[in-house]
């Protein structure tokens, strides 16, 4: 057939075919297709891919494009983005589908942040640590030496290790070169708190006292409790020392003075720990800003208000089993919203505003797990074998470390955890630096760090 006779004919057949409903369009081509060769089939093969195959992220609007991607789990993602520098573009311009995937991961977000490839960056980071933390591979160890006598008690603050030893000294260390900072002479210490300018001690002579770091010189010694100090902590603001003692009793002190303002009467066991916070709720019996003392035994924890009035009164005591059947392991968290201890029952939680059990976390598979820190999305626990991180949404175990034969202590001041704010939320900077320290029977200290990001 001639070429124009062919075109004549093919826009008399395409007109007729137009004309013709869906159903019989459908059998002209079927009969068609009956009539081809392998020439024909092979091409119609080829066209159809063309037409049948549209790339919908490039076709769509963005907003659209963001919307479907939403559906999809990150794995699933980082597989699209292997497609096409295109398809790559786009995923990785959706910031809220990476937002939303690290917080999954228990990431901290910084909304304020808008750069887009910023959050996959993120989440390729997030997920590599928390692969590390599932395969046991997220720290490492190191060793701090330098007592001759056991050392007994331990505190952490911004990078710096305080450790108070038998062999009537007190070190402070900067973990991140294992470098001893200050060296003085002190009392036997049971309890230790420092800052930049001085160091408070609770000891087994049953007095406290305060010493300057860059002298080595007593500055202050407080006396009046009758059994060893295993506890203290103090507050500049309000010029207060408080300590708590085998005499069962907590003393509140002047800081500057020395002088004893207050003994707090109720424990009937050694008084392990004290804490003195700010509160940050408001309830009937306290308003955010308040000062509040929380001093805890072997069996309850007791509330006291501070800042008002120095003779102050219990204003609860909590417990865990009125029978006193139940032991409160030597741990306390607060942060002036809620105060958790653990027991052999599990990790309970109260709310500070109420005063009520908010939950109590079980963990059937491991038995009597000790509290070192709580946060909003992790916590840290330990037994005698090894550290262990909850994620606090499931109340399940992600990672475990292995523990040497450490010191045990029943007051629980001869192990600490380091840093803790990543227990609110790992963001790819906090999981640096020291998470946890315990003392060794070799009177060395025992430390766990974050291993840097591979």
């Amino acid at each position: 057939m001639e070429r124009k006779d062919f075109e004549t004919w093919l826009d008399n057949i395409s007109v007729t075919f137009l004309s013709l409903t869906d159903l019989q369009k459908n059998e002209t081509l079927d009969h068609l297709i009956s009539l081809s060769g392998a020439v024909q089939l092979r091409h119609l093969s080829n066209n159809l891919e063309t037409l049948l195959k549209r790339d919908f992220l490039k076709l769509l609007p963005l907003e659209l494009s963001f919307y479907l991607l939403k559906w999809l789990d990150p794995q699933t993602l980082l597989t699209c983005c292997l497609v096409s520098k295109q398809w790559n573009k786009v995923i990785s311009a959706c910031t809220e589908v990476w937002q939303t995937a690290c917080k999954n991961l228990g990431w901290q977000i910084d909304d304020s942040v808008q750069d887009a490839l910023h959050w996959k960056k993120v989440y390729l980071k997030a997920i590599l640590r928390m692969k590390q933390l599932e395969d046991h591979e997220a720290f490492e160890t190191s060793s701090l030496i330098g007592h001759s006598a056991r050392v007994y008690a331990l505190y952490y603050k911004d990078g710096l290790l305080c450790t108070g030893s038998d062999d009537l000294s007190a070190k402070l260390w900067d973990v991140s070169t294992g470098q001893c900072v200050y060296g003085i002479q002190t009392h036997t210490c049971a309890a230790v708190k420092f800052d930049e300018q001085k160091l408070v001690t609770g000891s087994f002579d049953n007095t406290v006292a305060c010493w300057e770091w860059s002298s080595g010189a007593r500055t202050q010694h407080f006396r009046g409790h009758t059994g060893a100090v295993f506890s203290v902590d103090y507050n500049d603001e309000l010029d207060i020392l408080v300590s708590g003692s085998a005499d069962f009793t907590v003393k509140v002190w002047a800081l500057s003075a020395g002088t004893c303002l207050n003994t707090l009467t109720g424990h009937t066991e050694w008084v392990t720990k004290v804490v003195l916070q700010k509160c940050k709720v408001k309830s009937l019996l306290h308003s955010p800003g308040d000062y509040i003392l929380l001093s805890a035994d072997k069996y309850e924890i007791k509330i006291w208000p501070i800042g008002r009035e120095i003779n102050c009164k219990c204003l609860k005591t909590l417990s865990v089993s009125e029978d006193r059947s139940i032991c409160l392991q030597p741990r306390l968290h607060f942060d002036g919203k809620y105060i958790v201890c653990s027991s052999a029952l599990g990790l309970y939680q109260w709310d500070f505003a109420s005063y009520d059990i908010l939950r109590v976390i079980k963990t059937p598979e491991i038995a009597n797990l000790a509290l070192l820190g709580f946060g909003d999305v992790f916590a840290l626990l330990f037994d005698n074998r090894y550290l262990y991180i909850m994620d606090l949404r499931t109340e399940s175990l992600i990672s475990r470390w292995p523990l040497p034969e450490y010191r045990k202590s029943k007051r629980g001041s001869s192990f600490l955890a380091g840093e803790v704010s990543w227990l609110n939320g790992l963001d790819g900077h906090n999981d640096t630096g020291l998470v946890f320290a315990t003392s060794m029977p070799d009177h060395s200290i025992h430390l766990v760090l974050w291993k840097e990001h591979g």
